[in-house]
C-alpha cells in the first residue's frame, strides 16, 4: 500500500502543472447554469487526451468519463456550471481571467467548483498510468444545471439508469477534508389573493401585499424554533423573494407571492415542513377572514444546455452517512495516505448533488474537494493552486483503496 501511494504521489507531481493549468483554463470558460456546452466540450477533449477509456455526453448534457470495466462501480462528481458574476464592481479581479496571486487562483467557479473537475480529469490520468482501475469501473462525471437545481443531474442519471454506481464521491469544496453529509433543502411558494382597484382609493379593494404581511412575520418567527440535529445543525427558513401582480402601478395588488428557501435538518421531511408553513398561513387567515391563499412546492422545468427538460419537484432531503460506514472510513484513510495527516469527517453548510445520490436514491456518498465553501458564489471566489494536485492524489488514492476493499 505504501509503495502504491508513493507511485500516486510521484505521478501526481509529474502532472501538477498541467492539472493547475487546466483548472485555470476551465475558469476562463464562462459556464453559467444552463449554458455549459463549451466547458463540457473542453472537458471531453481533455479526458480523451489523457487516456480515458470512454468519454460521452448524455442526453441531459453531463460529460461522463470512464476508466476500467470492473464489476464494482465508483463514481466521482463535479458540477461544471457556476452562478453568474453578480455586481462586477465587487470583484478585485476579472472573474474569467483565472488570475493567480501568491499561489491563489481567483475567478468565478474557482471554489465552486471547477477545481474538483480539473482534479478528476488528472486523477484519471494518474489512475490510467498506474493501472488502478483494472478491477473497477470508475466514472468521472462533469454534471450540469446543479446551481439552478442541485441534485437534478444525478436524479436524471440514476432514475434513467444512465449510471448505477455502488458509491459516489462528490468534489464540492471541503477545504481538503472528508465530508459525510449536509442539510437538505426545499422551496415553497405562498400566494395571497386580493381584489384590485384604483390606487387612489385603496379602500375599494383588498391588497394582497398587505395580506402577506402576517405570513412573513410568521415565517420569521418559525426560523427560530425549527428542529436541531447535533451533527447537521438546525433547520432554517428564509423569505428569499416577494413579487406581486396588479393591473398597473396605480392599482392595488391582486396577488402576492412569497418564495421561501427552507433548509431541512435530519428527521425533517417535505410533509412536516409543509405542515408548518400551512399552519402559519392558516393562522394568518384566521386573523384576516377574507384572505385567500395557497401553499405550493415549485417544480423545476428549466431545460439543460442540450434542451432536455426533466421536471423535478423542489424537494431535496438531508442526508448523513455514519462515520462508521466503510466509505467514510476509506475516505479518511485516503486522506491520511495522500495528505499525510488524519482529520475527522465534517459536513457542508450548503447543498450538493448528494441530495439526489444519497438523499433520494440512497447511494452511499462522501465528499472531498479543493477550495473552501466560504468563497462559493462570492466575489472572492478562489482556490489555492496546491489544492488541485492534493485533490488529484486523494481521488487516485480513493480509487486504489476502493479497488482493494474486500
Amino acid at each position: 500500500m505504501a509503495e502504491r501511494t508513493s507511485d500516486i504521489l510521484r505521478e501526481t507531481e509529474v502532472l501538477r502543472d498541467p492539472a493547475i493549468a487546466f483548472f485555470r483554463e476551465l475558469i476562463r470558460i464562462p459556464s453559467m447554469s444552463g449554458a455549459e456546452s463549451q466547458v463540457v466540450a473542453a472537458i471531453r477533449e481533455r479526458m480523451n487526451a489523457v487516456g480515458f477509456d470512454e468519454v460521452r455526453i448524455d442526453p441531459f448534457g453531463n460529460v461522463l468519463g470512464r476508466l476500467g470495466s470492473g464489476e464494482r462501480v465508483l463514481a466521482f462528481d463535479a458540477h461544471v456550471d457556476t452562478v453568474d458574476v453578480g455586481d462586477s464592481r465587487l470583484w478585485s479581479v476579472d472573474p474569467f481571467a483565472a488570475e493567480m496571486r501568491d499561489g491563489i487562483v481567483y475567478g468565478r467557479g474557482a471554489s465552486d467548483q471547477k477545481g474538483g473537475m480539473a482534479a478528476l480529469v488528472y486523477a484519471g490520468a494518474v489512475i490510467q498510468r498506474l493501472g488502478l482501475a483494472k478491477d473497477l469501473t470508475l466514472w468521472m462525471v462533469g454534471s450540469v444545471l446543479e446551481e439552478n437545481c442541485d441534485g437534478l443531474c444525478w436524479h436524471y442519471l440514476l432514475n434513467e439508469g444512465v449510471l448505477a454506481p455502488d458509491a459516489v464521491v462528490l468534489t464540492e469544496p471541503t477545504d481538503l477534508q472528508v465530508f459525510r453529509g449536509q442539510r437538505g433543502r426545499m422551496e415553497f411558494e405562498v400566494t395571497t389573493r386580493g381584489v384590485s382597484c384604483h390606487g387612489s382609493a385603496p379602500e375599494r379593494g383588498v391588497n394582497a401585499i398587505y395580506k402577506m404581511a402576517p405570513v412573513i412575520r410568521g415565517i420569521e418567527e418559525l426560523n427560530g424554533r425549527l428542529p436541531h440535529d447535533a451533527f447537521l445543525g438546525s433547520g432554517s427558513v428564509t423569505a428569499s423573494e416577494v413579487r406581486s401582480s396588479a393591473p398597473s402601478l396605480c392599482a392595488v395588488a391582486d396577488s402576492c407571492t412569497l418564495h421561501l428557501d427552507r433548509r431541512l435538518t435530519a428527521g425533517e421531511t417535505d410533509e412536516s415542513a409543509r405542515h408548518e408553513i400551512e399552519g402559519i398561513v392558516a393562522a394568518a387567515s384566521s386573523q384576516t377572514p377574507e384572505l385567500a391563499s395557497e401553499v405550493t412546492i415549485p417544480v423545476f422545468e428549466q431545460p439543460s444546455h442540450t434542451g432536455l427538460v426533466y421536471p423535478m419537484r423542489q424537494y431535496f432531503p438531508a442526508w448523513v452517512l455514519p462515520e462508521s460506514h466503510p466509505l467514510v472510513r476509506l475516505g479518511l484513510q485516503a486522506r491520511q495516505l495522500s495528505l499525510g495527516e488524519p482529520s475527522p469527517a465534517g459536513k457542508w453548510t450548503f447543498s450538493t448533488n448528494g441530495v439526489a445520490t444519497m438523499g433520494l436514491h440512497d447511494v452511499p456518498t462522501i465528499g472531498f474537494g479543493p477550495a473552501c465553501e466560504i468563497h462559493a458564489h462570492a466575489p472572492s471566489d478562489q482556490c489555492p493552486a496546491e489544492h488541485i494536485p492534493a485533490a488529484v492524489a486523494f481521488y487516485a488514492t480513493m480509487a486504489m483503496l476502493y479497488a482493494t476493499e474486500s
